[in-house]
């Protein structure tokens, strides 16, 4: 990576993404809320027939759900997750220079946990029931906590790489892990039968705006 101070000014046309990108997400993510505190019909059916699928191919394919259980338990864990936030912090903090933006790591990431449990206990959700199932999960189900944090994690190294100035290969190499986790990390949940999709989308949408938010926050503290 090239050596590109932390504390640069931004380009004038960032922080007016984010803060559109923060807000199209809001609403869309309130907007999906409202649909489910309502259990609106057409909404729910899709849950419970996505649901009822993926269940059956789980229960039939042994081998594949085993390798989701490992990859939803050990490598897309929200404990995973943080302990890489951990390193990336570890690292800034020993650039000297980038103290700040460290702190805002832990502070965003800290956020997150905080929010996601703050609307489970709110819309208190229940998660999938079945009388043969192939995982268990507690707590309330929305949003998916796995998604949620997958999301705000990788989103946030990320914007760090493009921040710092990585290389095209690099960069490029970590968006298609990352985007492959996130995307990978809410079908094992559904796969499991521990959510319903509507709470995979919600961590989706909540994690992506609170990286919104953070870089948006971030670009004004140094512009």
């Amino acid at each position: 990576m090239h050596n590109q101070s932390v504390d640069s000014p931004p380009r004038a046309s960032e922080p007016r993404t984010a803060v559109r990108a923060a807000i199209a997400l809001a609403l869309s993510s309130l907007l999906l809320l409202l649909l489910v505190a309502s259990d609106w019909g057409p909404l729910m059916t899709l849950d419970r027939v996505v649901a009822r699928t993926t269940h059956g191919w789980a229960v039939e394919e042994s081998g594949l759900t085993q390798a989701c259980r490992i990859l939803t338990d050990w490598v897309w864990d929200p404990l995973t997750m943080r302990i890489l936030c951990a390193a990336v912090v570890l690292w800034l903090v020993l650039r000297r220079s980038a103290w700040w933006t460290a702190l805002w790591l832990v502070v965003t990431v800290a956020v997150t946990s905080g929010v996601q449990q703050a609307m489970k206990a709110a819309v208190g959700r229940e998660r999938p029931e079945w009388p043969d199932p192939v995982d268990s999960a507690h707590y309330a189900a929305y949003p998916s906590g796995h998604a949620m944090t997958a999301t705000v994690v990788l989103g946030l190294l990320l914007w760090l790489l493009h921040h710092y100035g990585a290389d095209r290969t690099l960069f490029r190499t970590v968006l298609a892990v990352a985007v492959f986790s996130v995307a990978g990390v809410g079908v094992t949940r559904v796969w499991l039968g521990v959510h319903w999709l509507t709470d995979v989308v919600a961590g989706w949408l909540l994690g992506a705006m609170v990286v919104a938010l953070a870089v948006t926050a971030h670009e004004r503290r140094h512009a």
